[in-house]
């Protein structure tokens, strides 16, 4: 019982934090991450009933909290963005920062980890995390992926990435990385299942065709039935739009200027 009030406790502390943020949270444990990843995926330096959570933005995050923070790092900078890394995305940036303020604000006594989905093991191209797969095991929404399409209609040599869609978003949503409490366990938490919104192999189908060959379009992130609950601006579609390494260039953050 003391550790599922632990439980709820860092739950509630987290959604106060982020949630008048744009971002949104859903618990799960270790163990269910790791029964779903090959070997090299796997969290190895955790006990099996470690808690951990999925953190999400949906597209309020871009004015809620990314345009915050673009502000202030050009006051703090004298007006300029040269203080932040030139060759790094400053939302992944901003996400440190996010990440760090919010685990040094709320659990300075706790050991949490915070995993980037922009982040790869030291010395390899292995991701830390694989972000879709941890938000689908958390119950947050539900990751497609070759497997869920029958027949398969692609060539066997050819290579295709599955997408994760939300049941209210639609795909207008991101996973951000997932946060580790290390001493924290959670034996009694229970696992929800994410809804299966594109439930018809054909649309599974079209999903994955349109973000694998066409996700510039965004048709992908349309493919539930009926309205979303939210979609990204026009400003911040434009942002997304811009190859990473141009985006100190582009026209939205020379707007700070």
């Amino acid at each position: 019982m003391a550790e599922s009030m632990a439980n709820q406790r860092v739950v509630c502390k987290l959604r106060d934090a982020l949630e008048n943020k744009g971002l949104e949270i859903a618990p799960f444990k270790v163990d269910w991450y790791n029964s779903k990843v090959g070997e090299k995926y796997k969290l190895v330096a955790y006990d099996d009933d470690t808690f951990a959570v999925s953190v999400a933005s949906v597209p309020s995050m871009f004015e809620k909290l990314f345009e915050p923070w673009l502000a202030q790092q050009y006051k703090a900078g004298g007006n300029t963005f040269d203080k932040l890394p030139q060759d790094t995305d400053p939302v992944d940036q901003c996400f440190k920062d996010l990440f760090s303020d919010v685990i040094k604000s709320n659990f300075p006594d706790e050991d949490v980890e915070a995993l980037h989905d922009f982040e790869m093991r030291e010395g390899s191209d292995i991701p830390k995390v694989l972000v879709q797969t941890a938000g689908h095991m958390a119950g947050y929404a539900y990751y497609y992926q070759r497997k869920d399409v029958q027949p398969d209609p692609w060539d066997k040599d050819k290579k295709i990435y599955g997408v994760s869609v939300h049941p209210r978003y639609g795909g207008w949503f991101a996973f951000r990385g997932v946060l580790i409490f290390k001493g924290l366990l959670a034996p009694e938490l229970k696992q929800r299942d994410p809804v299966d919104c594109v439930s018809s192999w054909e649309k599974r189908k079209e999903l994955l065709q349109e973000y694998n060959f066409n996700w510039q379009k965004w048709k992908y992130r349309n493919v539930i039935d009926g309205e979303v609950a939210g979609k990204y601006s026009e400003e911040q579609k434009r942002y997304f739009r811009t190859p990473t390494h141009q985006r100190f260039e582009s026209d939205f953050l020379k707007g700070f200027l």
